[in-house]
């Protein structure tokens, strides 16, 4: 359905109270969210603001308009500007944007805002940080715009102030990896080792796919390329490769061999470990993450809510390869999902 056709079906469900009506819209926008539901979660937001009093909606919109232009409308209109290779007539758009998220939704003593996209992401930041604060979920994907915000500095040649953008960016959302990637992007091109190596060790902490871990070896493997430590980054290199394919790392492989003067003998998996051991890094999906996703697809399977309980199990599955998991997807799977796999 489309975002309108949601907007009229949940109208006909409003026969309560105001105070009922949002429960009911609240509840439908939670539900909308952890099935990656945009259109219907969009749709639900506009309806409980619709719902409210006249002068709380008034601040709603105050605080997620800038001169009359709601917030996602205005990203939505920076990555066209992007797309169009328009990158100096996005800065002074998204600089308004930056401005906007940092001084409507900035951490209070009792409260701190985050942009959590789906129940695993909420899990695994509570997991990992024990907040003292009441977290309030953000309106809109904030670490998101504030990403793009820093990727144009860096791109109109101001790196060293991306990195504090970069840093608000993984406060509203710690364990996204875009603003972390992004984030090594800037230490790759500013040639800051010690700085990229940090940023990767906590990005694999939250790493939830096999393709950004593999980004997170590639990087290590580059910037190790860079410092002359050609059999170190062959490590990275070839780790990356074990976990999701790259048609580039055949091509830095063969730099290394270049640079080197003699030919890259691929590394074993043993090696490999023992390598990463220098930089303090693990090999593999980090056990926190594995284990949030582990519990979730429990918590699912105990609620019989099986489509979310799926999406957990074929996280784990993704990172562990773990055939008893698979055997449960298989268990679980609708038919019509089975013969589209």
């Amino acid at each position: 359905m489309t975002k309108e056709e949601i907007i009229e079906e949940l109208r006909t469900k409003l026969t309560g109270t105001p105070q009922e009506n949002d429960a009911f819209l609240r509840k439908q926008a939670e539900i909308f969210a952890s099935e990656g539901n945009s259109d219907g979660f969009d749709a639900a937001g506009e309806l409980i603001i619709e719902n409210m009093p006249n002068e709380q909606r008034e601040e709603i919109i105050r605080i997620t308009h800038v001169d009359g232009v709601r917030l996602d409308e205005m990203f939505s209109e920076i990555n066209k500007l992007i797309s169009e290779k328009k990158i100096i007539e996005a800065k002074p758009l998204a600089e308004r944007l930056y401005k906007k998220i940092t001084v409507e939704f900035k951490e209070t003593e009792k409260t701190k805002y985050v942009s959590l996209r789906n129940p695993f992401e909420d899990n695994l930041c509570r997991t990992l940080f024990k907040y003292e604060k009441t977290l309030s979920r953000t309106p809109f994907d904030f670490a998101s715009y504030i990403t793009t915000y820093a990727y144009i500095l860096t791109e109109t040649g101001s790196p060293l102030d991306a990195i504090p953008v970069l840093k608000t960016a993984i406060g509203y959302n710690p364990v996204d990896c875009g603003p972390k990637f992004e984030l090594a992007e800037v230490y790759k091109l500013l040639k800051n080792k010690r700085r990229l190596i940090e940023t990767t060790i906590d990005t694999l902490r939250v790493a939830s796919s096999p393709v950004a871990i593999a980004r997170c070896y590639a990087n290590v493997g580059y910037i190790l390329t860079d410092f002359h430590e050609y059999e170190d980054a062959a490590a990275f290199y070839t780790a990356s490769v074990m976990f999701a394919p790259n048609p580039a790392i055949p091509y830095e492989m063969q730099h290394l061999a270049d640079l080197k003067g003699t030919p890259i003998v691929r590394p074993t998996r043993d090696q490999i470990v023992e390598i990463m051991k220098k930089y303090e890094i693990e090999f593999g999906p980090s056990e926190t993450v594995v284990s949030v996703a582990a519990q979730l697809s429990a918590f699912y399977l105990g609620k019989k809510d099986i489509p979310n309980a799926l999406r957990s199990m074929k996280l784990m599955y993704n990172l562990t390869r773990d055939e008893k998991v698979k055997e449960l997807i298989l268990k679980y799977e609708p038919p019509a999902q089975k013969a589209q796999n």
